[in-house]
């Protein structure tokens, strides 16, 4: 119980120092911070519009930091989550398009979201071959097919779907039984039930790296691939599964976007949820309940700091950048930490 609370209290002690670190830039930068956490605060969940808000935003960071989680789980880097959550978004409006009616109430965002979990899942299964079977750095496999997925999804909207009503990049609208609920608690915010399949998602992602076979042999590989190829696992295959899983829960940010939000593929939505996930996932320890609690500040940090243009003279809302930095290199600094408990101790090292 008690290395369990260290646990989690050096985290929590890590994004404390961080977020003060960025305080006490905005002091020289000649703001009062108190003044500027008040803001980032209200502005984050001051009201059930700002909060939903902050919901919205946390929403895809919860599914791009499982993308890049369980992969890494397995020993894996996967930087492809920006063009796995395009395809998957692309995939389920697509679906919304060509198949405009189904029998039964809930059959069409089913299709979609089955849609969009296998189209993410198929695109990042490919760098999980060709690392498993040709011995390709996924790292390198997965940026280049973030530029391939950029492409493909351009001319796919562009040529095959487009709507033709407007001259932005997008394409035709879904059809209205594709449409998931937004929440109305949240008084016109955009956050709809997809927040609720991104927190399902995570629940089965626990469950699945703790007490599944799967999940265990997953582990296996990613803690010494020896000992796992000496236990008789398949360490190829399961680096295929690691990044096909990663890629399907990438996939699966299309649903809030296509779905929730907008109800059509608009190319360029995301704002880099792919490469946030990244230090979601960093801040959550890839462990799926750190993530969700990790997509939260991150989300909150977004939405808190989108006023700060209007109510402060000389800091603007970069500073949501600063502040997430500043977080990460101080949840990261376990060397640090290991150091200074040394030190103290007055044990050597080295």
């Amino acid at each position: 119980m008690i290395i369990a609370f260290r646990r989690l209290l050096q985290p929590l002690l890590a994004v404390a120092f961080g977020l003060a670190v960025g305080l006490l830039i905005t002091a020289i930068a000649g703001e009062n911070p108190l003044h500027v956490l008040g803001v980032l605060a209200k502005s984050a969940f001051g009201s059930r519009y700002d909060f939903g808000m902050t919901l919205f935003y946390a929403t895809p960071l919860i599914l791009t930091g499982l993308a890049v989680a369980i992969p890494f789980n397995a020993g894996l880097f996967n930087i492809g989550a920006e063009g796995q959550l395009a395809f998957g978004a692309l995939a389920a409006a697509a679906v919304g398009i060509l198949v405009p009616d189904l029998p039964g109430k809930f059959l069409e965002p089913a299709l979609a979201i089955i849609a969009a979990g296998l189209a993410g899942a198929l695109w990042g299964a490919i760098p999980g071959w060709l690392r498993a079977r040709r011995g390709s750095h996924e790292v390198i496999n997965t940026i280049m097919l973030n530029f391939v997925a950029a492409g493909l999804c351009s001319w796919v909207t562009l040529y095959l779907l487009r709507n033709t009503e407007t001259q932005n990049p997008e394409t035709a609208s879904v059809g209205p039984d594709y449409l998931i609920s937004k929440l109305a608690i949240f008084d016109g915010a955009p956050v709809s039930s997809a927040l609720f399949l991104a927190l399902f998602v995570a629940v089965v992602a626990a469950f699945f790296l703790k007490r599944t076979t799967l999940g265990y042999e997953l582990r296996a590989v990613g803690q010494s691939e020896a000992a796992a190829r000496s236990a008789g696992i398949d360490s190829g295959k399961i680096r295929i599964y690691a990044m096909a899983l990663g890629g399907l829960m990438a996939g699966l940010v299309g649903v809030g976007e296509v779905l929730g939000n907008a109800g059509k593929f608009k190319m360029g939505f995301s704002p880099d949820y792919g490469f946030i996930g990244i230090a979601v996932a960093l801040l959550g320890r890839n462990r799926p309940g750190g993530i969700v609690a990790a997509a939260l500040l991150f989300g909150a940090l977004h939405k808190g700091a989108a006023d700060l243009d209007m109510a402060t003279e000389n800091v603007t809302r970069d500073l949501s950048l600063i502040l997430q930095a500043l977080v990460i290199l101080s949840v990261s600094a376990d060397g640090l930490w290991t150091w200074l408990k040394r030190q103290k101790k007055g044990a050597p090292v080295g």
